[in-house]
């Protein structure tokens, strides 16, 4: 199905249905030896799930060779956060891909959320997915308020990888990883830019939910503002969105 402005969109029954779809793409790239830009949260959940399975389920020698050649890098984590806090990103992504495929924890790569001068981090995680020859496709959920990463509202197309300030609305969205407590959630995170987003040479936006209909149709449908950064991507050359009938219910399709 296209949209007006010609992005490629599918529209699955469920969210099940998306999550098996999303793996299928990933794992093909995974095949081909792509670098993944990989995101956490609820979205991802049984995507990932639906991904180890399709993995496992591999004959020995492709699964080793799926395994062998992963490199993928997380868009964000907590500044304050380590890999042994249960709620860190790094945590969770050990939890949904490094555990149940065995992979080691360096090709799993995310930004340290302990690094002592955050900006700094910023900057060394930014070279370090440029030193891997960047990313082939990145994988994005999508912000309540339109963020994508941890881009929070404004945000210019051309944003750097960075240490930003994390809004309320934002803290509230990630509340149910913190016993539903939005103060929990830490204040600041390191993501990558809307510029390193933008760079990949594929991405693939994925959104489950009515929840979030209005911000998808305003990210796709409206013109690119830096209110909305998730519009950026109307400007890529290559951007596939999967969605479930939910999410797609207040687009305005062909």
């Amino acid at each position: 199905m296209t949209l007006q402005d010609g992005l490629q969109l599918q529209i699955k029954p469920d969210p099940q249905a998306v999550a098996e779809a999303v793996a299928e793409l990933l794992l093909g790239a995974l095949q081909r030896g792509a670098v993944l830009g990989l995101a956490t949260g609820r979205t991802m959940q049984p995507v990932y799930g639906a991904l180890c399975a399709r993995i496992n389920a591999l004959p020995d020698a492709q699964r080793a060779a799926v395994l062998a050649g992963w490199r993928s890098f997380n868009l964000d984590e907590y500044v304050g956060l380590g890999p042994h806090h249960p709620q860190s990103f790094a945590a969770c992504m050990n939890q949904a891909l490094a555990v149940p495929l065995g992979l080691s924890p360096g090709q799993l790569q995310l930004p340290d959320g302990l690094a002592v001068d955050s900006a700094a981090e910023a900057g060394r995680y930014s070279r370090l997915v440029a030193a891997a020859g960047g990313i082939d496709l990145q994988l994005l959920g999508l912000g309540s308020n339109g963020h994508i990463g941890f881009n929070e509202p404004p945000c210019p197309p051309d944003a750097p990888c960075r240490c930003l300030q994390l809004s309320p609305a934002t803290r509230q969205q990630n509340a149910s990883a913190f016993g539903g407590q939005a103060d929990a959630v830490p204040e600041q995170a390191i993501t990558l830019g809307t510029r390193d987003i933008l760079a990949a040479r594929s991405v693939l936006l994925v959104v489950t939910g009515a929840a979030k209909a209005a911000i998808l149709r305003c990210s796709l449908q409206d013109p690119p503002c830096p209110e909305v950064p998730a519009s950026w991507l109307q400007n890529h050359p290559r951007l596939q969105v999967i969605v479930d009938a939910a999410a797609a219910s207040a687009l305005q399709l062909r």
